[in-house]
């Protein structure tokens, strides 16, 4: 699949008619792809077949809009393209099996061995001419699932138990939000030959597994819901701290995170975790704009709070109002209730941190991760000293040695403490373990 292909991310600075209709096929992206994608995999059987036709139809719509304007009907227009391409795929998976045909070995009694075409599609006898009747054409919200938003049943089945946790989110950064190989590689910080390998090896997969793109019901939704939000998180995650010079996150990526959170909660109102989800990211991003400056990041103690983002802050308490509504708590909320501590506190010394470490204690019994416990160990310095802090990050060592955030709130800590020279050895332990210039420039205090 090319990476030229059009995406969530559209430059739209190419002059007066490239700009008009780039930012409107990036619309046009973000609410429908996902959506078509689906669609045309229950037509066709096949998310390979719906991936890669949706994929060409976005290329064509950048080609030609800037060309000609956007159409009168922009998402029609991209379903249209895309059904046709994916005709296209049938016709020529069809002709690959008939010369495959011809050319292979015969099974029992002379008949040609059973085949498959590319993509898995045992397509039915007869002349191209047939295709129209054999692949109607597909209607968006068809499915079993109408009352579910179709990119929800898509990230379900992206985000399915049978695929590993890397395939779950390249998988669903490429089929639910439209990004390239190339896009997805750095927000991994992976080769973009091992990102397009693993993709095509989960949309194998789904295939030959026969995984639904459906939402679950009952007790199964609930477990498969937990791993969605924590793709959705990861991807929220991924945009911030790239490798190189740079202290500003990808606010595209984390947008569009927090934009598929919001598209769950829409989704499944009655999920209160999806609710919590939402109000998480939404007090994560409320700091975007103060997070850096000139260049260098910006400790969340030091952050100009005046310049933090009021309506998303806002937002975030509605969200985990709804979600506390429906009594049935869980580590998303958990995590927004802490952010929401943070966000609603006017000065670093102002935050309710015995709170804050309340809510770390009812998180442990949904969550208790080392990254939990590390993050726990924060506020319970700022409760009851570094010392204490410290006995509990030894207790971590050996689960996240390589994790530099370790090695940075250990040195923290131990200066506090009053080890100048054991903080110092910490400091330049994490900022070894850093790809990001002034993440290390923060540590080092360069």
């Amino acid at each position: 699949m090319s990476d030229e292909r059009a995406g969530a991310r559209l430059d739209p600075h190419a002059g007066s008619l490239p700009q008009s209709s780039d930012a409107a096929l990036a619309c046009v992206v973000r609410d429908e792809s996902a959506r078509i994608v689906v669609a045309l995999a229950r037509s066709f059987g096949s998310l390979d077949v719906a991936e890669e036709a949706t994929a060409s139809a976005i290329e064509e719509a950048l080609r030609q809009w800037r060309r000609d304007g956007v159409p009168p009907q922009p998402g029609a227009w991209l379903m249209t393209a895309a059904r046709r391409n994916a005709l296209d795929i049938v016709r020529r998976s069809r002709k690959y099996r008939d010369v495959l045909a011809r050319a292979a070995p015969t099974g029992p009694g002379g008949q040609p061995a059973p085949g498959e075409g590319l993509y898995g599609i045992e397509a039915s006898p007869g002349s191209s001419e047939d295709d129209e009747a054999d692949y109607p054409a597909p209607s968006i919200g068809s499915g079993a699932d109408d009352e579910v938003d179709e990119r929800v049943a898509l990230l379900f089945g992206c985000c399915h138990p049978a695929l590993s946790t890397a395939a779950q989110l390249s998988l669903t950064l490429r089929a639910v939000l439209g990004l390239t190989t190339h896009q997805i590689a750095r927000a991994t910080v992976e080769p973009s030959a091992t990102v397009g390998q693993r993709i095509a090896r989960a949309k194998r997969k789904i295939g030959s597994a026969g995984i639904p793109l459906r939402v679950p019901r009952g007790g199964a939704r609930a477990a498969r819901l937990d791993t969605v939000l924590a793709v959705i998180a990861v991807t929220y995650d991924s945009a911030h701290l790239r490798p190189g010079d740079t202290a500003e996150a990808d606010r595209d990526l984390a947008g569009d995170a927090l934009w598929l959170a919001s598209v769950v909660a829409r989704s499944l109102p009655e999920e209160a975790e999806a609710h919590g989800l939402r109000a998480l990211l939404l007090f994560h991003g409320s700091r975007e704009p103060a997070r850096s400056a000139a260049g260098e990041l910006v400790r969340l103690p030091e952050q100009d709070r005046s310049l933090w983002d009021r309506t998303k802050i806002t937002a975030g308490h509605v969200s985990l109002e709804r979600a506390a509504e429906l009594r049935n708590p869980g580590r998303w909320q958990l995590h927004a209730a802490i952010g929401a501590c943070h966000s609603d506190a006017v000065s670093s010394d102002r935050t309710d941190w015995p709170q804050v470490l309340t809510l770390y204690d009812m998180l442990l019994r949904f969550d208790a991760s080392p990254l939990v416990r590390l993050n726990r160990a924060v506020a319970l310095a700022e409760v009851r000293g570094p010392e204490a802090a410290l006995a509990e990050i030894a207790r971590l060592g050996d689960r996240l040695d390589s994790y530099y955030l370790l090695h940075a709130v250990r040195a923290e800590l131990l200066e506090r403490a009053g080890y100048a020279g054991e903080a110092e050895a910490a400091a330049v332990r994490a900022a070894g373990l850093t790809d990001n210039l002034p993440e290390r420039r923060l540590l080092l205090g360069a």
